[in-house]
């Protein structure tokens, strides 16, 4: 599918449904072409219509290509990412911004260019008085979709560690949300250095004037560099913890198993010596001998019982 935005010197917004309609517009300002989801006729049009580059049109019909930025003599060419918000997958967003167009490709439909459109639409003297504007707002819409992700990851993670089930949990789920973390990490620190390259470029002329609006999204992807490294040092923090609790834990069991076996030592002694087939033992002829000897091992296996008890052992 595609869609057109026609803008005039006067500020006037025309949605048309077709290329060719673009050249009935009169004072046309600037216009922006959105490819969403596009059939393969509608691919060819990046070549055919717009004649960009090659290795552009390439990055655009090869997905999934790393965030990046490209200069084809007045054409800038831009490579992003959408976050979908509940699986974490990235998909691509393409930019071509010209001097008075642009144009942007990506094979889903998606909700952050929809919101972005919708602001053209609505504000047409303030927002929609250039191309580079309006790549600014797309690529402002789709930064903030991260946020939603991380902060969900965020509550998570505040959700294990303040509470005991956070230090039982099965590591598994720990390294699970240390997948995503990486998985976000994956875009945002592409995006951020790509937003570091666009702040510091000179080949686009028209970029002093949006300089802060740029400036803007970079610093809101500072934000989400530091938050995916703290909630990484917070899975490290908690994975560290239920392996302390585990071998705590472990440390407790093989200390009572320990004094189990040190209380019966003595009583197996006991065992083994009168278990043993010699004919001169004395007190094998004693009436009560059986009996005297059972008590002497009870009393004695309760009093190293105590003993321990009374250390501490069995806390």
């Amino acid at each position: 599918m595609i869609r057109i935005l026609a803008i005039t010197n006067d500020h006037h917004i025309r949605q048309l449904n077709k290329l060719e309609d673009l050249s009935g517009v009169a004072h046309l300002k600037w216009y922006w072409v959105d490819f969403c989801e596009p059939t393969g006729e509608e691919a060819k049009l990046l070549d055919d219509y717009f004649h960009f580059h090659p290795l552009a049109i390439e990055d655009c019909l090869l997905y999934l290509q790393r965030p990046k930025m490209d200069h084809y003599d007045d054409v800038h060419f831009f490579v992003l990412h959408a976050i979908h918000e509940q699986t974490l997958e990235a998909s691509e967003v393409d930019l071509f911004v010209g001097p008075n167009f642009l144009v942007t490709y990506h094979q889903l439909q998606l909700q952050e260019v929809d919101r972005a459109w919708e602001k053209i639409i609505r504000k047409p003297h303030t927002e929609a008085h250039g191309s580079l504007h309006a790549a600014y707002t797309v690529m402002d819409e789709l930064v903030d979709q991260y946020f939603p992700a991380l902060q969900a990851i965020e509550d998570q993670l505040l959700e294990l560690g303040g509470s005991d089930q956070g230090f039982r949990t099965d590591l598994s789920h720990v390294f699970e949300i240390r997948n995503k973390l990486l998985r976000l990490r994956k875009t945002i620190v592409p995006m951020r250095d790509l937003l570091y390259r666009i702040l510091n470029t000179q080949r686009i002329e028209a970029l002093k004037h949006y300089l802060h609006f740029f400036t803007d999204i970079y610093d809101h992807l500072l934000k989400l560099a530091e938050m995916v490294d703290s909630n990484r040092d917070m899975t490290s923090d908690l994975r560290d913890h239920y392996m302390s609790l585990n071998s705590n834990r472990m440390n407790t069991i093989m200390k009572t198993l320990t004094v189990i076996t040190v209380i019966f030592m003595p009583l197996t002694f006991i065992a083994g010596i009168y278990g043993m087939n010699f004919s001169n033992m004395p007190e094998l002829g004693w009436h009560a001998g059986y009996y005297i000897v059972l008590v002497f091992m009870v009393l004695l296996a309760a009093g190293m019982f105590a003993w321990f008890k009374l250390k501490g052992w069995f806390e």
